[in-house]
């Protein structure tokens, strides 16, 4: 079994990757609090010398650990997120890590949504829209935060992407749409960015599992929504992402 390390394990997200994952992989952990599901080093992330010991003999990093809230301001990203990214990055090129599975997420790229037809969907008003041919927001796309959450996550995929390049580290960085413990849409944009927790089972799975050859990659965490409007197919030609679910089935 590959020994997979998730930090900010207790979170959701760590949470749901573990109840999911924990019978295919070795998982263990590095956070604040204690996870309930697997063993868990209680260190602070924005202390290298802290968390580098759960590094040691690790396949891959799944790094999580950060304030989780698109409201953060600038003072909790300086401090928590920015750092807490920067060490795990540093801690799996010490450590000898193999790949480097970063969090990110669609605050990335969250001002794409102020202008249609992206607007409109997130509202829930479909009015001459067709859900066929609605022009998919690519990864190849300039990034547009829309603060400083969105921005601490390009920074964090322009950081794997020096790692990559400098060190050989694998790093896949996944825009994490909604993510949320319904596991369901609560509001009408929802039905555009739910990641149910088995598609984020599915997608963390295949960045696992991914051949050696793939150094490099950002990828849309999303179920197969007929709203979706973020693209997917890099994710299935690169790593075989195919998510099942679609947010329609809970109208």
């Amino acid at each position: 079994m590959k020994k997979i390390l998730i930090t900010g394990i207790s979170g959701l997200v760590g949470s749901v990757i573990t109840q999911k994952l924990q019978n295919k992989y070795e998982i263990s952990g590095v956070d604040l609090k204690k996870s309930d599901l697997a063993p868990t080093l209680q260190a602070d992330c924005t202390k290298l010398d802290e968390m580098l010991p759960a590094f040691s003999g690790i396949d891959t990093v799944i790094d999580l650990a950060s304030i989780p809230s698109q409201f953060s301001g600038w003072d909790i990203i300086h401090e928590t997120n920015l750092i807490c990214t920067s060490n795990a990055l540093e801690a799996s090129r010490i450590s000898g890590v193999k790949r480097h599975i970063f969090a990110s997420s669609n605050h990335a790229t969250g001002m794409y949504e102020t202008d249609s037809p992206y607007s409109e969907i997130v509202a829930g008003n479909y009015t001459d829209i067709d859900p066929e041919n609605i022009p998919f927001i690519t990864t190849d796309m300039p990034i547009r935060p829309d603060g400083p959450y969105g921005i601490a996550k390009a920074f964090g995929e322009a950081a794997g992407r020096h790692y990559s390049d400098q060190y050989g580290l694998s790093v896949m960085c996944l825009r994490i749409g909604t993510l949320n413990k319904e596991s369901a849409p609560t509001n009408p944009r929802q039905f555009s960015t739910l990641l149910t927790h088995d598609d984020l089972a599915r997608l963390v799975s295949a960045c696992i599992e991914a051949e050696d050859k793939v150094k490099f990659g950002i990828y849309y965490g999303v179920s197969n929504n007929k709203w979706r409007f973020w693209d997917i197919k890099n994710s299935f030609e690169e790593i075989n992402f195919v998510p099942s679910n679609n947010a329609e089935n809970f109208r």
